[in-house]
């Protein structure tokens, strides 16, 4: 087992994150984000369920071949198939890991695996030694163990550390847990197991009472040493436990949880903003560590505080998460050099000198329209770029729109299809609407319109607003972005991304179906 009180940090965001309604990342996308978990020190990424699809077996490969200071894990169910292809989706990692689970609850036992105790103990020791001859590191998880029953466990997990399981990962995977009855399970597993001394015991806690990271850091008191995370807490439901806010606890706390983590807590903000920008999931102002209101003051008596002490109202730095307090600043007669060097501090490096061209226009054209421009226009100004650079049935032309008191708007709009321009004209109840039809008018996708959201990206008027769209059609899910000092131009953008994506009919089949 681990002793030397270090806390794995096992990253689930490309595949439990993934896994959020409307999250799909393309293979790009989930590269991007590994490159940035692996600048981050994180020690374990989970890449993705090598099976689901041909898309997530690509990323998993791609993940696998392309990062070398993180060890890259697939998940699989505790069937030969699953673990066949994520061993082959591992075979060029520098260090790779097969995860496989099977439920151990007496609800999934009975209800969803139809299985008796005997065959899911038979099933787990079967798949853990697949696993094992084909990788040396094999994970093993009983899904829904906060609900299944303590000698049950002890019993199988007894037998798959004994198969060569090295990890017992202990999932609260539909959040039912509390800390203090988690942490007694925990405790218990680890002093009832014989062999427990030779698997590290690991948590991946659900946030359905907004108890996962409450529930991860009992853990960890009672002997854990491995967190399963994600960045921004994104997850199935109400999400994972959030890694920024487990590191920092981990690292100010140090006094009373007594471990640490490998994690460079510098590079927090960048990761959030990259995924926020990739899933198009903005971040609350209130979240813990990531907010933007987190290190922020307006309380009179807050002020005069942090400006006598910082530590009277601040337990830990800006600067320790990634936030700049000084920062280069950015405006239209800065140079390429200047810009590339910013996305870099900011994770969000380009792949291609035509990517950087491309990017670098636009930052001029932003430029013009605003003063400064801040890192959070860059972070929206790149995925506006990447987004636009896509494969592109739907191209946007122009767009007007009226809107005035007592009059129905109406939005003109000019597209290119195929090359092909075509103009429509709609009304709607105000100017998004109009052109969300005039758009439909000319592109009749039979999508829904799931969701529409807005976020001003930097505080001023002259902010850019940051849309995002999400479109449904035939049990498909997908997620367009916009962005512009307009917001009815970033919402067409958003709308005309979203379709563009179902028209390109990328398939991910969900891990669980």
């Amino acid at each position: 087992m681990n002793n030397d009180n270090r806390v794995i940090i096992f990253d689930t965001t490309l595949r439990d994150g993934e896994q959020s309604p409307g999250a799909s990342m393309t293979r790009d996308e989930k590269l991007r984000i590994a490159k940035q978990l692996e600048k981050m020190r994180v020690d374990v990424i989970e890449a993705g369920f090598a099976i689901a699809s041909p898309g997530d077996f690509e990323s998993v490969k791609a993940i696998a071949d392309a990062v070398t200071e993180s060890r890259i894990c697939s998940l699989s169910r505790a069937l030969d198939a699953d673990i066949d292809r994520a061993g082959e989706a591992l075979k060029n990692a520098a260090m790779g890991r097969i995860h496989t689970f099977i439920a151990t609850s007496p609800i999934h036992m009975k209800y969803k695996l139809q299985m008796s105790a005997d065959q899911v103990v038979e099933q787990a020791v079967k798949a853990v030694t697949r696993a094992r001859n084909l990788i040396d590191d094999v994970e093993f998880s009983l899904e829904d163990a906060s609900r299944s029953e303590l000698d049950f466990m002890c019993q199988i997990i007894e037998k798959v550390i004994d198969a060569g399981a090295r990890t017992i990962n202990i999932p609260d995977t539909v959040g039912y847990a509390v800390p203090g009855e988690f942490a007694n399970t925990i405790s218990q597993l680890i002093q009832r197991i014989p062999n427990a001394d030779k698997a590290v015991f690991s948590v991946h806690c659900h946030n359905d009472l907004g108890l996962a990271v409450a529930n991860s850091l009992a853990a960890v008191g009672a002997g854990a040493r491995q967190v399963e995370c994600t960045i921004n807490g994104l997850g199935e439901r109400a999400g994972n436990a959030s890694l920024e806010e487990v590191v920092m606890a981990i690292r100010t706390r140090k006094d009373s949880l007594g471990v640490s983590t490998n994690i460079d807590t510098t590079q927090i903000v960048p990761a959030s903003r990259l995924v926020s920008s990739v899933t198009g999931f903005p971040v609350q102002p209130n979240k813990a560590i990531v907010g933007a209101n987190a290190f922020a003051h307006e309380s009179g008596i807050h002020q005069d505080g942090v400006l006598k002490h910082r530590e009277t109202y601040e337990i830990m730095t800006a600067q320790d998460v990634g936030w700049h307090t000084n920062r280069m600043v950015l405006g239209k007669h800065s140079g390429r050099a200047a810009f590339r060097s910013r996305l870099e501090e900011l994770g969000t490096s380009l792949s291609s000198d035509l990517e950087l061209n491309n990017a670098f226009s636009r930052f001029k054209e932003l430029a013009d329209k605003k003063h400064e421009i801040f890192d959070e226009d860059l972070v929206a100004l790149v995925s506006d770029t990447r987004a636009s650079a896509s494969s592109e049935l739907f191209k946007l032309s122009s767009l007007s729109v009226t809107s005035q008191t007592g009059e129905t708007p109406m939005a003109k709009i000019v597209m290119q299809i195929d090359d092909q321009e075509q103009t429509a004209e709609a009304d709607g109840s105000g100017p998004v609407d109009a052109t969300f039809k005039a758009i439909e008018s000319i592109a009749n996708s039979g999508a829904s319109l799931q969701i529409y959201s807005v976020n001003a990206v930097t505080e001023g008027t002259d902010s850019q607003g940051e849309v995002t769209v999400r479109l449904e059609k035939g049990g498909r899910i997908v997620n367009g972005l916009g962005a512009d000092t307009d917001i009815i131009i970033a919402s067409a953008k958003a709308y005309i991304h979203a379709l563009n994506m179902l028209d390109a009919n990328i398939q991910k089949a969900h891990p669980q179906v």
